[in-house]
């Protein structure tokens, strides 16, 4: 049995799972860069674990690649390619995209959620972080965004002002038996 069929059979999968990859990173990106501009209280996310490592990884890849190209005159390198560019442009790339508040939604670690989805906050205190948890009122899914200390006071009036104001609707997502203010809720 013949292992080249197998490593390249190998590398042409990993190529397009790392593209797909590839291009859901890119249009979380673009989307970012038009969404910037309305921004209403954003950070930088937390650096995520192993970030150094995935670096590490990338400038590894990248000499495989360099070696591949040049020194072995391979012409099939989609698969370390895609790779590549993940782990060493893609992925540094995505940490520039703020999360936080916009205009629109909140932008939590994990993806953007308009406001009008939201159909439930809770905040979550443990140690020294604090985190929102926003849940959709769409799908059965929630999502997290680790909010800074120095922006918590911050975030508060601001998810305030946008139930004051119905961007965020809490009514419909329970039995709403209670006359309540939904400010209260946060």
């Amino acid at each position: 049995m013949k292992i080249e069929p197998v490593v390249t059979g190998t590398m042409l999968v990993l190529g397009v799972g790392f593209a797909l990859a590839n291009a859901r990173l890119l249009a979380e990106y673009v989307i970012y860069l038009s969404r910037r501009r309305r921004a209403l209280l954003t950070w930088r996310g937390p650096r995520p674990p192993y970030y150094t490592l995935r670096l590490a990884i990338g400038v590894v890849l990248g000499v495989i690649l360099f070696y591949n190209v040049v020194r072995l005159r391979h012409r099939q390198v989609f698969g370390e390619s895609m790779m590549f560019l993940y782990y060493a442009y893609l992925f540094p790339m995505s940490r520039n995209v703020a999360r936080g508040f916009y205009e629109d939604g909140v932008w939590s670690d994990s993806a953007f959620m308009r406001y009008n989805e939201i159909g439930g906050i809770s905040w979550r205190e443990s140690g020294d972080t604090v985190a929102l948890i926003v849940i959709s009122r769409l799908r059965n899914l929630a999502r997290r965004l680790t909010v800074p200390g120095e922006y918590y006071a911050g975030a508060r009036r601001l998810l305030r002002d946008k139930i004051a104001r119905h961007d965020i609707h809490f009514a419909g997502t329970g039995l709403d038996l209670l006359d309540h203010d939904e400010r209260e809720d946060v």
